[in-house]
């Protein structure tokens, strides 16, 4: 049975023992419905004491460590750790989530806490700084971050009696913030004599600016504003851990095991030791404490959860245990009973009742236990030590039987065999021993075959043989009880296994994935008779698969809680549960086991939703019944939108290039040509790689996209407006719903999102900042405030905006395969789909994530790739088309039924009033009711039915058809073959728009003497154009190869295409059919030249270096140029027809004679003053101009003369088309440039009277035509033109102030150290005990301040030599002397009508006032003050800002 799906049941999380309180601290408090909230490993715990039932939060992926109770005590922040740790919001009622804050913290979240009203949230983070970050949650948008502290941070909270103060504490200090706008500013508590400065473990705030605060020596200091003001001494005997504040008063808790309450004042009421109570022990410290009326939760260091009664004090209730500190790695599960013994590095060996959920007997050994065992009696139960040892205890009273140490390294595994006469006892020293159980354990036999530690054994039905894997991953056999090898494979033919616990073996290949280490499966458990097995692993995960499971990379279910490895899983006796183990988080989970048939009743539970899925990517990916991906979208998904070089990347290849620049600027170079050229008319629509790309605008225009442009087509006039905004593919389309503004996503490193108008062709937003190399996908909300994208980075990252704010709302990892379509539910905006590649996903925005669920397919169908979605009639009803041609009908996230709609697959669906539309790989158009039942009416797309009017011609019958739109009474179609067509209600159809298909565009030519040219691309087709307003295309014929260059001939009436295969063609320039056609070479023919006059030769340049020259009339080569080093790229013949110029790849410029094709030697001066009937040529001295300063990256393609030899139109690798002064001598000519293609420009060429430049892009198949205006023509629209790439000094040259204030560089200055050396002690620094920078000879001055604040004074003590105890005198600025107008602007300002002054100086803000000539100050900035501004608004009277000079800017309002 070779089956690689996933099997069909599945684990549910039934109970979690154990409760996280190592390395944690308050994190264990009651809801309002009187549960009790904690967590263990990545599982957020909501226990109910009454019903004894649990329920798991499970939208963490690693250990949780900090969690906090909203006021409301219904919602639960936890904070994970983590390379990019997030921090959920959830409901404690229904453990989903609310909230998701990530992209800020790193490392972890060491605490958590909700303010007074709980609107807001502040975090603190793992990372160096400890940076602390407070949330608006519910929007998950960051409101204010700034650095904690040095030092980790223990405990922080929110000042409850005050808005906008917080107060944190940590190592060595406590600090007080406040909130002030955007910005958090903290104030060191003052320590002073009152106390010694000291770690503060915990914290509570009380009324009246007091704060109390548990110490690490056991004292509680109590706070009044920042200083201190009293100490309760004593308090605890050690450090106090937590302290919870509630309305009867404080409790403290302790490592001294005590639990203390006060009262609101903090005097005592009582104390409660648990060490001395029933379950006490010594050493008992506890870690979070919880006072709720008259009941009081306890959570300890090793993993206890009591809960005491206030009035029967001494009777603490035991409700939760489990393992201390230590990894846990012993499992063994009982014979007969429902239990699971369980033994840990705490030297604690535990018996669990999986019935009763709770532990029922532990005792505790000698040594760490790192493997158990039962007898199949089910009496005894050996334990396996680090040691070496083993202990074999009774069941029943846990008292020892023996205790054998024939090892000197650690046990790991141990089996009795099924007969129950033999232990096989496995030990890291390589070898397996065999115990007689009935002979007291005696020594019987040993096997000694291994070379690495034994990690696994399982003993033959008829304890005959056993077989064990090591940790090289090798499987031996060996005969018991003797311990003889087998190595005869014939003898272990029949063997039936009584367990199977190996990790290696044919019958368990399939766990492993197809690359990986084969250390990292810690532990695997088949369960025979379900035929299924279940696996634990390094990562956390527990995974279910089917049993045997033979191939390679099988696919599973995955479970998350665990944190970190899991390492052992166990089946119970009955298979009715499963039991797993961690390491690091010592917990201890069971799994109830759902069969096939119980999933059937409970299909109409939701799946647990989580961030993370149970039934997991890798899982679901070629499963043996997909189907073969349509070649369509195979294709489709292979293209690539990496960029060697993006257009970002100029500004810093320029600098890089500097020097050229210094010496480029020094020469005088030649000015811009006056004339320019405008963007005009763009054949071409990209359709064979987007989709849903094409709509009707508000006033009937239809707007779509290709290159970088967007278009907006007036189908009436037959013209088009542009925006030009994007600088490299535009790859999406949305429209916005009253269809008046569209979003468009490019191709970038940091691409971005334009959303404009298709009336002004304004932008008005861009959103940029969040994805990489690209966006494939965008779509609006129904009230069009929102706008969700998807990228084209690994992770295909969804991301929900608030477009017009410009800010990101939420964001998620969407899927590692491509993500086609995106769709906001129209009824509610936090809802969106997403399909794609094997994926079909429901997402909820959740702050500022987003929580994806998998459509639930059931028995329906399987996962396909989905092609495309839309939301129906109601806000639970979904539709999707899938990649074979069905439509898939979903109520919220279940699958309720199929529809076959097409052939292959559905590309394009719109839902309307009153139904549906949908087109597909088939070229039909069908129109659908509401429910999909009937399709009403289909259109197929074909020749026979354009209409007279129509723009071109259809290439085949029933074109891929990739977007659907509707409106104005038309369906309007959007082709892979590039065309857009209108379909009239009635029938008929008319082309309006095309261009060329997916593949480069090199060929162009235009007529002698009409408004006409020709293109010819890889997409195997040359077509003819029309130049004139009619802009339509001629005619079109399929070649046998794709083609590369094509020439008209003199007289216009022939036309020669140069193809892929190395042949070239002849054609009638009118019906395109064949004149002539060659071969003589085997490469690419790169370009093709009718000589001028009568057009008797024709010269066909390859890529194998060779130009040949042909006798047009005799159809005969007459001569071969040779000579080139590398291929031809471009041609041109001199006037009279004798002489070739040729460019070659290798950059060289080469000269012919025709028709003999000698190479001959012309020098430089000579070449100007040959008459040439073309120039293409990007070489030479006249062309030197040309090449960018940055030449190495990117190659300029073509270039074109005006034939009045005025202006050289060029075209780069970068997309530009520019245009330069002819002749352009000297480097790096000044030019106008201008964006419209995408990528490479390959080809430019004026028109016979040059009133129209045209342009083909390469791979963005689009052709381009630019009017040329003169330059009286005033430029309508300036940002069309960019000035060139350098700007030497002739352009006007700095006035000398402008010059230096231009150079004062403000960074050396803020970081500069101390000017004048110091000398002496200061008087707060004599007589005190030296800091820790001293005892480690650290000179203070050495460390050079990040700015000239001065650093905090660790404690303000007061001046000791006097010994009289008068304070110090405060100082206060009096006057201050000074402006500063060096390098500042407007930055004095009258305010109060005239009555007073305010401008700056140095750190200080200063109001003079006029009459009284008296001065007040702001003094809250810490350096130089270099801009001012007043706000003129009346509402805001006297509100000022001021900036001021440090690494980290900060702003100040003032008032």
């Amino acid at each position: 049975m070779a089956d690689r799906s996933a099997p069909s049941c599945h684990l549910r999380l039934e109970w979690v023992y154990g409760y996280r309180g190592h390395q944690c601290r308050n994190n264990l408090y009651y809801t309002a419905a009187k549960e009790i909230v904690y967590f263990v490993a990545g599982v957020g715990v909501v226990y109910s004491p009454r019903e004894h039932r649990q329920k798991f939060y499970l939208g963490h992926q690693d250990d949780i460590i900090s969690l906090a109770l909203h006021p409301e005590r219904v919602l639960v922040a936890t904070g994970q750790v983590g390379k990019e740790p997030y921090i959920c919001v959830w409901d404690s009622y229904t453990v989903q989530t609310v909230s998701v804050l990530k992209d800020v913290h790193t490392h972890g979240i060491a605490c958590l806490a909700f303010d007074l009203d709980g609107q807001r949230l502040v975090s603190v983070g793992l990372d160096s700084k400890n940076t602390v970050c407070v949330w608006d949650w519910r929007k998950g948008k960051l409101l204010s971050m700034a650095p904690g502290h040095t030092d980790r941070i223990f405990d922080i909270s929110w000042d409850l009696y005050q808005p906008n103060k917080l107060v944190s504490c940590g190592v060595k200090h406590i600090k007080f913030w406040s909130l002030c706008g955007n910005s958090l500013t903290p104030k060191r508590g003052v320590f002073g004599k009152t106390g010694d400065l000291q770690t503060i473990l915990c914290l509570a705030c009380a009324r009246d600016e007091v704060t109390y605060s548990g110490a690490l020596n056991g004292d509680i200091y109590v706070w009044k504003g920042i200083n201190l003001v009293r100490t309760i001494q004593g308090a605890h005997a050690a450090g106090i851990f937590s302290m919870n504040a509630c309305e009867e008063g404080f409790a403290t808790g302790g490592r001294d095991g005590c639990v203390r309450l006060w009262d609101l004042n903090f005097k005592p009421i009582t104390v409660i030791d648990l060490r001395e109570t029933d379950q006490g022990y010594k050493g008992l410290s506890v870690r979070s404490v919880c006072w709720r009326g008259d009941h009081i939760l306890v959570g300890t260091q090793d993993s206890e959860i009591f809960e005491i009664v206030v009035h029967e004090r001494n009777k603490p209730f035991l409700i939760m245990q489990g393992h201390c500190e230590g990894e846990l790695w012993a499992l063994a599960v009982h014979p007969t009973k429902p239990l699971a013994m369980t033994g840990s590095d705490d030297r604690s060996v535990r018996i669990w009742s999986l019935i009763d959920h709770a532990l029922i007997a532990r005792c505790n050994m000698e040594e760490p236990i790192r493997c158990a065992a039962v007898s199949t009696d089910g009496i005894h139960l050996a334990l396996g030590m680090k040691d070496g040892s083993f202990t074999v205890l009774r069941v029943r009273d846990m008292t020892e039987v023996v205790h054998i140490k024939d090892r000197k390294e650690a046990i790991h595994e141990l089996k009795y065999s099924p007969d129950g006469n033999f232990l096989a006892v496995g030990s890291n020293d390589s070898s397996v021993d065999i115990y007689g159980v009935v002979q007291r354990y005696k020594k019987v036999g040993e096997c000694i075959g291994s070379l690495s530690f034994i990690t696994h054994m399982d003993w033959s039905s008829d304890s005959k043989y056993i077989q064990t894997n090591d940790g090289n991953g090798k499987r031996l056999f060996y005969r018991m009880p003797s311990g003889k090898e087998v190595t005869n494979k014939e003898e272990l033919k029949g063997v039936q296994w009584a367990s199977w616990t190996c990790v290696s073996g044919v019958e368990v290949n399939g766990i492993w994935p197809k690359y990986s280490d084969i250390n990292d499966i810690n532990s695997v458990d088949a369960n025979f008779i379900g035929q299924v097995m279940v696996t634990a692993d390094d990562y956390g995960i527990v995974k279910l698969f089917r049993y045997p499971c033979l191939r390679k990379g099988a696919k599973f279910k995955k479970y998350l809680g665990h944190s970190a490895h899991v390492t052992n899983v166990r089946w119970s006796h009955d298979h009715q549960w499963v039991v797993s183990i961690g390491g690091a988080d010592h917990s201890v989970f069971q799994w109830k086991f759902v069969p096939d048939r119980k999933l059937k009743d409970s299909l109409h539970i939701a799946p647990q939703e989580s961030l993370v899925d149970s039934n997991s990517d890798e899982s679901d990916s070629d499963q043996s019944d997909v189907p073969e991906l349509d070649s369509e979208i195979e294709q489709e998904t292979q293209i690539t939108y990496r960029r060697q070089v993006y257009k970002e990347d100029l500004p810093q290849l320029k600098e890089q290039c500097k020097e050229k620049r210094k010496s480029a600027a020094s020469k005088r170079r030649e000015r811009a040509p006056g004339n320019s050229i405008r963007l005009h008319f763009v054949h071409g629509y990209r359709g064979y790689d987007c989709r849903s790309n094409l709509f009707y605008t508000q006033t009937g225009e239809i707007v779509y996209h290709v290159a970088a442009v967007g278009v907006v087509y007036n189908r009436q006039q037959n013209t088009q407006r542009f925006y030009l905004g994007h600088d490299d593919d535009i790859l999406c389309l949305a429209i916005h719903p009253l269809k008046d503004y569209v979003a468009t996503g490019q191709v970038g490193r940091d691409s971005s999102i334009h959303i404009w108008d298709t009336e002004t062709i304004k932008p008005l937003s861009v959103l940029k900042g969040y994805h990489q190399y690209g966006v494939c996908a965008v779509d609006f909300s129904a009230d069009g405030k929102r706008l969700a994208s998807v990228g084209i980075d690994d992770n295909h990252t969804i991301v929900l905006w608030d477009w017009k704010k410009g800010e990101k709302l939420s964001a998620v990892r969407g899927s590692k395969d491509k993500i086609f379509v995106v769709k906001i539910n129209p009824y509610m905006p936090e809802k969106l789909i997403t399909v794609g590649i094997k994926h079909l996903k429901f997402w909820r925005r959740a702050g500022g994530g987003l929580i994806g669920r998998k459509g639930c397919i059931g028995a329906m169908g399987r996962a396909d790739t989905m092609m495309c979605a839309v939301y129906g009639w109601t806000e639970e009803m979904a539709f999707s088309g899938t990649s074979t041609g069905d439509v898939c009908i979903w109520r919220d996230v279940f699958l309720i039924k199929t529809v076959k709609a097409h052939d292959g697959p559905v590309f394009s669906m719109h839902a309307l009033e009153k139904g549906f539309v949908t087109g597909g790989k088939d070229g039909v158009v069908a129109l659908w009711d509401d429910t999909f039942e009937r399709c009403l009416k289909t259109y197929a797309i074909k020749r026979a039915a354009l209409a007279p009017g129509s723009k071109g011609l259809l290439l085949e019958d029933n074109p891929s058809i990739r977007a659907i739109s509707l409106g104005h009474g038309h369906i309007l179609v959007g082709t892979k073959n590039g065309e857009i067509l209108e379909v009239d209600k009635s029938g008929p159809i008319t082309l309006l728009v095309q261009g060329h298909m997916e593949g480069e565009v090199w060929g162009l030519a235009t007529h002698p003497h009409l408004p006409i040219c020709a293109t010819v691309s890889d997409d195997k087709t040359l077509r003819i154009w029309d130049l004139s307003p009619s802009h339509c295309m001629l005619a079109v014929r399929k070649l046998k190869k794709g083609g590369r260059c094509c020439c008209f001939s003199p007289d216009g009436k022939a036309l020669a295409v140069g193809l892929n295969d190395g042949s070239f063609l002849i054609v009638n320039a009118d019906t395109l059919e064949d004149l002539v056609s060659f071969q003589h070479r085997k490469d690419v023919i790169s370009e093709i030249r009718f000589s001028p006059g009568a057009g008797k030769y024709l010269a066909v340049a390859s890529c194998d270096n060779f130009v040949d020259i042909y006798n047009v009339m005799s159809s005969k080569r007459v001569g071969i140029c040779k000579g080139a080093s590398s291929y031809i790229t471009h041609l041109d013949w001199d006037i009279r027809g004798k002489l070739l110029q040729v460019n070659t790849g290798a950059k060289e410029q080469l000269f012919f004679e025709a028709p003999r094709g000698k190479k001959q030697t012309i020098p430089t001066l000579e070449v100007e003053k040959i008459g040439w009937a073309s120039w293409t040529s990007v070489l030479g001295s006249c062309c030197e101009g040309i090449w960018p300063i940055i030449g190495e990256v990117t190659d300029v393609t073509a270039s074109c003369l005006t034939s009045d030899s005025k202006v050289l139109a060029t075209g780069d690798d970068f997309g530009f088309v520019k245009l330069f002064r002819y002749p352009a001598k000297g480097k790096f000519g000044k030019f106008k440039r201008y964006v419209a293609h995408s990528t490479h420009v390959t080809n430019v060429r004026w028109t016979y009277d040059d009133s129209l430049l045209v342009t083909v892009g390469g791979a963005d198949t689009s052709l381009m035509l630019w009017t040329y205006e003169m330059e009286g023509h005033r430029d309508s629209r300036q940002c069309d033109s960019e000035e060139s790439d350098l700007d030497s000094e002739e352009d006007g040259g700095y006035d000398s102030d402008v010059t230096r204030e231009n150079e004062i560089n403000y960074t050396i200055k803020a970081l500069s150290t101390n000017i004048r050396p110091m000398f002496g002690i200061k008087p707060h620094l004599q007589q005190k005990e030296p800091t820790l920078d001293e005892r480690q000879g650290v000179v203070r001055g050495s460390r050079p301040p990040v700015s000239r604040a001065l650093p905090q004074p660790e404690k303000l003590q007061t001046n000791n030599v006097g010994k009289k105890k008068r304070p110090i005198e405060d100082l206060i600025l009096e006057l201050v002397f000074g402006y500063r107008g060096k390098d500042c602007r407007n930055n004095v300002h009258y305010l109060n009508d005239g009555a007073d002054v305010i401008y700056h100086t140095a750190s200080i803000g200063i109001l003079y006032n006029v009459a009284t000539g008296s001065q007040s100050f702001y003094q809250e900035h810490n350096d130089d003050i270099l801009c001012l501004t007043v706000n003129q608004h009346p509402k805001f009277t006297n509100i000022v800002a001021t900036g001021q000079l440090q690494l980290l800017l900060f702003m100040c309002g003032m008032q």
